[in-house]
Order: C-alpha cells, then structure tokens, then sequence
C-alpha cells in the first residue's frame, strides 16, 4: 500500500497568526495623543489644592474685614454703604482684627495640644486601660456639660446670661466656653478609638464610626465658636479704634480741613472758626477752620471737630461746586 505523500509547506506555513490590532496594542493607547490632557488634569487638581485653601482664607479676611469697618464707623454714625468701599479696602483692614486673636489662639492650642498630648502618652500606658476608660468618661461629660451650658445662652439665650462683667469678659466668656467644651469632649472622643485600636484583631464596629462623626461635629463646634468669638472681636477692635480716635482729638488719622463755602454751613460742633471774607472774595466768601476729615466718599465729605464732645458729631458736605476743600496734614 503506497504511502501517503507529504505536503511541501505552503506560503503560510511556520508564521505566527498575527493577533487583531486590538489585542496586540499596536494602536495609539488611549490618553497617549496630544489631546489626552493628563497633563491639564494634573495641573489643574494641583491647582485646586492652592486656589480653594486661598479662597477660604480670602473670604474670611473680607469678612472680618467688613465687620471692623462696620464698627468702626458705625461709631461715627456713618453707613459704609455710603462710602462704597471696594474689596481690597476691607481686606487690608482685616489685620488689625485677626492678628491679635489668631496670634492667641495659636498660643493656646500649642498649650492645649502639649498638655492633652502629655496626657495620652500617660494613659497609653499598659495596664492603665481602666484610668483610660474612667478619663474618656469624665472628659466627655466634662465637655458636654460646657456645650450644653455655655452653647445655649451664648447663641440662642444671650440676654438671659448670668450677670457678668460687660466688655470683653461678658462678649467672649461664652462662646470659649464652647470652644473649651469641644474641645475636652473630641479629646475624649480620640482617647475612646485609640483604645479600640490598639487591641489585636479588632475590626471597625458602627460604635466606631458613630464616634467619629461625633468627633466632626465636634470639630464644627469648635470652629463655629471660634468664628462666632472673632466676629465679636473684629466688631469690638473697630469700636475702640474709633472710640480712640475720638478721645485723642482726630489727630492721628484725620488730616485738618479748611473749607470755602459760597452758602453759610450751619452746624454744632465746637472748636471751629468762621470768618466772612465779604462780597469781594466770592464766590466763595465763608471760611471755616477747625474740620477734621474723618472719611470722604464719592459724593460727600464727613468732617469733625478736634474739640472734645460727649458724643461724636458729624458735618455732611456734598462733594460739589457749592465747596471748596484745602487739606493738609
């Protein structure tokens, strides 16, 4: 029986099917063109990290801001709506009412954190599980008690407040207390998950995360505090700027003032000299010395008088033909 013959090997024969594009990844890879905008994308989550903390910041600058030159001139009688102040006005006012509590509120938390740090290192100890446990307790009912007693009359019940000294005690002894509260109960709340998380094996229980959502709505009211107490500051500082500028006689930021009238300015204020230049010095005849110009908006003047008065009074001048101003320092 004839045996079968072999085939010779055809064109095709010894390769290697080739794969469809799709699996070999000959193709362009996705997001490998110039359009894929990796690069844009990373850029711009970077820049987001920079532009959201700066925004914060920068509203809170032209909020404190404001609330100082409210006072300020609110001291005066004076609306700022009237003065049309721009953005930048109240931001570069807002240093002199967040300096000084940002600078004191640094300190403290440093002092804060050193002692409840000293504090949790002592209990870490082993075989102090039980004084932990008895510390956590006393420290949130602790905490707790301060928020009940001082958040209620601090926000909702301020003129039921026991009586107190007025000034800054009887404005910012409440709303620290809250602050003080928060912040002695979120210390309790961190002593609690350390415990749990230094046994072996553990695994996260809903105790747990309910414990941590305490422990950011107490971050919240600790903030809230903060702010409600630096709102009041802002609007105190702006108070007693005034208050000082008023008691030293309008020297240190008012520059004096004659004014040239062509109508007689009746007025109140004490310690100004008129003088009638007559018929031959119009038209602008009446002379007057001793203003102070306290603030000048688009359309109006706002003089004072360096003579002492029990409250502050103001003169109004329009900003127009019927006044003539020479100032100097």
């Amino acid at each position: 029986m004839p045996e079968p013959k072999e085939q010779s090997p055809g064109p095709e024969s010894g390769r290697v099917p080739s794969a469809p594009p799709s699996e070999t990844g000959s193709g362009p890879e996705p997001g490998s063109g110039p359009g894929s905008g990796l690069g844009s994308g990373s850029f711009l989550e970077k820049a987001a990290y920079i532009t959201a903390p700066a925004t914060v910041a920068l509203g809170l600058l032209y909020y404190f801001g404001s609330t100082y030159t409210d006072a300020y001139y609110a001291y005066f009688g004076i609306p700022t709506s009237d003065l049309q102040f721009s953005v930048q006005k109240y931001v570069v006012e807002s240093p002199a009412a967040v300096f000084f509590p940002l600078w004191l509120l640094m300190i403290c938390g440093l002092v804060v954190l050193l002692v409840l740090g000293s504090v949790g290192r002592a209990l870490a100890v082993p075989g102090r599980e039980a004084v932990r446990r008895r510390v956590t307790a006393c420290l949130l009912a602790i905490g707790s008690l301060l928020l009940v007693l001082g958040g209620f009359p601090a926000y909702f019940m301020e003129g039921r407040l026991p009586p107190l000294p007025s000034g800054w005690l009887r404005e910012f002894l409440p709303c620290l207390v809250v602050a003080l509260g928060a912040t002695l109960a979120f210390f309790a709340v961190q002593l609690h998950l350390s415990r749990g998380s230094d046994e072996p094996g553990r695994r996260e229980r809903t105790g747990d995360r309910l414990w941590l959502a305490g422990g950011a709505l107490l971050i919240g009211l600790f903030a809230m505090s903060l702010f409600f107490a630096m709102s009041r500051y802002a609007a105190q500082a702006g108070t007693t700027a005034a208050a000082e500028l008023k008691a030293g006689g309008y020297v240190a930021h008012s520059p004096r003032v004659v004014v040239h009238s062509k109508v007689s300015l009746p007025h109140h204020l004490g310690g100004i000299k008129f003088k009638d230049r007559g018929p031959g010095s119009a038209p602008f005849r009446y002379e007057y010395r001793g203003f102070r110009l306290l603030v000048k908006s688009p359309s109006r003047y706002y003089f004072v008088s360096y003579a002492e008065s029990e409250v502050p009074q103001l003169v109004v001048l329009p900003d127009d033909e019927t006044v003539r101003v020479e100032i100097s320092p």
